[in-house]
């Protein structure tokens, strides 16, 4: 009898969600006068809005008080709901479906371990949400990763041992939090940057039936 589960972040690993997010902080940025390119991007993955607001203020040398942070805030979420609200599923990663339908047939159960607030929006945009036995978002954690919280409720949830649980992430931070919660991580993009997964594949279109099977061995 199987007694694995897998966990799934959002941003990158089931949708590429991260470009609304980079498009969103640009209009930002472009808004308080100063320019934000793909490659300082890199320095808010797996990071929260509101320390990635930090990094971008720094990035423009600008000063902005609590409210006026908390009213940006608010318009960047309503930009990037406005990029996601025009998503559809062809917009899931290569692979994902396929393996998602593959451990629902087999009876395998999986949950989603996301930072972001928005993750049972997109998901229902996706027409995803009912696949996943359990969803655990930004709303549920109160510690952002490396921390393993959102990945410890999510095996909480599934009522599986964290040592049976095996994590697909794309982020450092959420390979660390994987890592953190004693369960298996697999990352998903640049190896130099993933180093610490005990998997790493260059492309969810690695993430084939014939992996899911040997992590479950």
């Amino acid at each position: 009898m199987n007694n694995k589960a897998f966990i799934f972040d959002l941003d990158g690993v089931i949708v590429d969600t991260a470009k609304f997010h980079y498009l969103a902080w640009k209009q930002l940025a472009n808004s308080l006068g100063f320019d934000f390119n793909e490659q300082q991007n890199e320095q808010l993955k797996g990071v929260s809005r509101v320390a990635s607001l930090e990094i971008i203020l720094k990035i423009g040398n600008v000063q902005l008080t609590k409210e006026q942070k908390e009213t940006i805030l608010i318009e960047k979420n309503k930009q990037y709901l406005e990029f996601v609200d025009k998503m559809d599923d062809r917009e899931i990663l290569p692979q994902i479906k396929e393996v998602l339908f593959y451990l629902k047939k087999k009876k395998i159960p999986f949950a989603l371990g996301s930072a972001s607030k928005n993750a049972r929006l997109i998901l229902k945009i996706l027409d995803l949400h009912l696949l996943f036995d359990a969803i655990v978002d930004g709303t549920d954690v109160s510690k952002a990763k490396p921390d393993p919280e959102v990945f410890l409720i999510a095996a909480q949830k599934l009522g599986i041992n964290p040592i049976n649980c095996i994590v697909i992430e794309d982020a450092k931070a959420g390979v660390q939090a994987a890592n953190n919660a004693k369960m298996t991580s697999v990352g998903i993009g640049d190896a130099t940057v993933l180093k610490e997964a005990d998997y790493v594949l260059d492309s969810t279109k690695k993430l084939t039936i014939d992996f899911i099977e040997k992590l479950m061995e």
